[in-house]
């Protein structure tokens, strides 16, 4: 997957001459898996090992957006916890009515490399960005944008203010609010309690939901979903990697001030397919539920073999 305008390239050169990078990005695998924050990340490993995850999560996630909300044109982006920018960069390749973006970032390495990469993008409204150097500045002043994205930013806050956190994240919201965690059961249960919070500030789930009900995820299970990551030369060399990809598992939630008509559940763990049956594992109004569809249904089950984790099944 490529990022979009000449993003590849910018990254390219941001990247070259950079040495030691294959250390760093074992140590920062070893950190992420381990939950730690971005703080004292080594940026080029970072780019190298991070970017294109957290990219294709945004660009899966705001797909599902544009899938259940065609009619969604925003034209403005308030992304918090930017990072090098990629969610900036999904949104930019998902929707063109964007005019303006702003980026806060809290690291002053990670907001000095979001603005140079967004100056060697060649798109006008990436270029014309404004880049904030506190997410407590945008959090805490009058800055309010139809989107607000979050992604992987809710694990770098304390437990005891993330509920408060996302609220004022919500407030920011004109329109939707959009938040993506890593795929894990810590990551969801950030996400099932500020759904719970913020459910009852009025806000409407889209998506992965497709009802305004309690989660019915019980302690075991957790929701989340996979992408898969294309890895680059550079990649592979970085992560000693012989396979050309890799899978994100993450997890989201978006939440809107507009009621958004949906029918059926998501598919919440892969497919099992036989010459028998397909069996879809649905979370849906009515709760957790497998969907048994008979091979001798012919349309319904060909339907079925097509569909995958993260999709709805009407």
């Amino acid at each position: 997957m490529n990022y979009p305008g000449d993003l590849d390239g910018a990254v390219a050169a941001w990247l070259a001459g950079r040495g030691g990078v294959a250390e760093a990005t074992a140590a920062l695998s070893r950190a992420y898996r381990a939950g730690a924050t971005s703080s004292g990340l080594d940026l080029a490993a970072y780019v190298i090992a991070r970017a294109p995850a957290t990219y294709a999560a945004n660009r899966r996630v705001q797909a599902a957006l544009a899938e259940a909300w065609p009619e969604f044109s925003p034209r403005s982006l308030l992304d918090i916890g930017t990072g090098p920018g990629t969610a900036s960069w999904a949104a930019c390749a998902q929707w063109s009515s964007l005019l303006s973006i702003t980026q806060c970032e809290q690291d002053p390495r990670f907001a000095a490399l979001a603005s140079d990469l967004n100056m060697g993008s060649g798109l006008a409204t990436l270029q014309a960005a404004k880049v904030l150097r506190s997410s407590e500045i945008a959090l805490s002043s009058d800055v309010r944008a139809d989107l607000v994205v979050a992604s992987y930013m809710l694990a770098e806050l304390p437990l005891a203010s993330m509920s408060d956190t996302a609220l004022r994240m919500w407030q920011r919201a004109e329109q939707v609010l959009l938040l993506i965690e890593p795929g894990t059961p810590q990551g969801f249960e950030r996400l099932r309690i500020v759904r719970e919070v913020l459910l009852g500030q009025g806000a409407l789930v889209i998506a992965p939901c497709t009802h305004q009900s309690l989660c019915p995820m019980a302690s075991r299970n957790w929701c989340h979903f996979k992408t898969r990551v294309q890895r680059s030369r550079a990649h592979m060399h970085a992560k000693q990697g012989t396979v050309p990809f890799e899978d994100e598992a993450f997890s989201y939630l978006v939440l809107s001030r507009t009621a958004v008509v949906q029918s059926g559940g998501r598919v919440v763990a892969p497919v099992t397919v036989n010459k028998v049956a397909t069996t879809l594992s649905l979370c849906d109004a009515s709760g957790l539920h497998d969907v048994v569809i008979a091979s001798r249904d012919k349309p319904a089950y060909k339907r079925a073999k097509k569909s995958g984790w993260g999709d709805v099944w009407a």
